[in-house]
């Protein structure tokens, strides 16, 4: 499966089951807007992430951004705590994290806990956590500061995006103890 057929298949579910969150997310971005970021972050985008982003740009509007966080987006999507990025967020996240060597700490090449070549997607509002594509092979992986990074946890975004239309199933399903659909919205306890 594509990562545009895992994404549709999430965006199918949120439609069906929460409707005002689905309503609430905006629509894509546009190439142009990409290579302006690319260009500025010296990277390119991943495939995956570039089509991903061409379906939806999670970017708040400029007057709901929050400058006392490091990172904003959704907030309870896809889970509680953590939102999908959008661009600029993922741009602003990104500075944060790269070093000039390509990888922290510089010491550590084969081991870092951050590389140039990962591109946030996922983050909680202080940047502490959060998944990553990177744009060598489009694997996915998550940090959480102070803690060792995983590489490799997903072989590409769409196997990732089907864990989330996993957990959206279930949860429609009744089957999650944390999280419920109330009035067209995801509800997590």
């Amino acid at each position: 499966m594509s990562v545009a057929e895992s994404w549709s298949r999430v965006m199918t579910l949120l439609r069906e089951h929460a409707p005002a969150d689905h309503a609430d997310l905006p629509g894509p971005a546009t190439e142009q807007l990409l290579a302006a970021a690319e260009e500025r972050m010296g990277i390119s985008l991943h495939g995956d992430l570039r089509t991903w982003l061409l379906q939806n740009n999670l970017d708040l509007p400029e007057g709901a951004i929050d400058d006392e966080v490091a990172c904003c987006g959704f907030d309870g999507f896809p889970d509680e705590g953590s939102f999908f990025l959008g661009i600029r967020a993922m741009e602003r996240l990104h500075a944060n994290r790269s070093t000039s060597c390509g990888f922290d700490p510089p010491d550590q090449p084969d081991f870092p806990f951050w590389r140039n070549e990962w591109i946030p997607f996922l983050s909680d509002q202080d940047g502490w956590m959060g998944k990553f594509v990177d744009v060598r092979d489009g694997r996915v992986g998550s940090w959480f500061v102070g803690d060792s990074t995983v590489t490799g946890e997903y072989e590409s975004m769409a196997q990732y995006f089907d864990s989330v239309a996993e957990t959206l199933t279930r949860i429609a399903d009744g089957s999650s103890p944390v999280c419920r659909f109330t009035e067209g919205r995801l509800v997590w306890s």
